[in-house]
């Protein structure tokens, strides 16, 4: 599944860079992530506060025009959602953590502030179960392996650094065979560096 995943964002980057290779920026960013389970039927096991976690990748931004770029990426996610546990009323996690590959549409409306758009797909690489101190590694089988989102966001550029923020809303339902409909939810937020 690993070798799966590391070919599809090697497919993703190097078909992007191909058209225009000596326009492009690379770069890296990371940040927090804020993450919940969404939808209709999820509530009774989602005590709807987000896991706080963090995301961190490569990325490249290729530009088109002087006002649209095309910026693929490939992102470490740190996903999931909080759960009480109604005994001791003590807040354990349920960690499920993606490959995320984005690719996205920048739009320029200054100088250094954009707007993105964009298709995201995950892979989920882990999930755990857990208060912080007693992780365990758990397995769902309803669970899907493969994800699919949208991505909106903002960010800004200074030299070679940018600042963003993001909204990455699930299309896909995350279990098989459930009523529940139980989608991603996560916001982003961190700092980039452009090569």
């Amino acid at each position: 599944m690993k070798k799966s995943i590391l070919f599809v964002a090697a497919m993703v980057l190097s078909t992007t860079f191909a058209a225009a290779q000596e326009y492009v920026y690379f770069g890296i960013k990371g940040g927090v992530n804020f993450s919940t389970i969404s939808g209709d039927g999820f509530s009774d096991f989602n005590d709807e506060s987000a896991r706080t976690a963090y995301h961190l990748g490569l990325l490249a931004e290729v530009p088109v025009s002087d006002r649209f770029s095309i910026q693929p990426e490939v992102l470490y996610s740190a996903q999931g959602f909080d759960i009480i546990r109604r005994e001791d009323n003590a807040d354990i996690e349920h960690q499920l953590d993606y490959i995320t590959v984005p690719v996205l549409a920048k739009l320029y409306v200054t100088n250094g502030w954009s707007f993105e758009a964009g298709p995201q797909v995950g892979f989920v690489v882990n999930e755990q179960i857990g208060d912080g101190d007693n992780d365990i590694d758990f397995y769902d089988e309803d669970r899907k392996e493969l994800d699919m989102s949208l991505g909106l966001g903002t960010s800004f550029k200074f030299n070679n650094f940018f600042l963003y923020g993001r909204y990455n809303a699930g299309l896909t339902n995350i279990y098989d065979n459930t009523a529940a409909d139980a989608k991603n939810s996560v916001i982003q937020a961190g700092i980039g560096l452009l090569f």
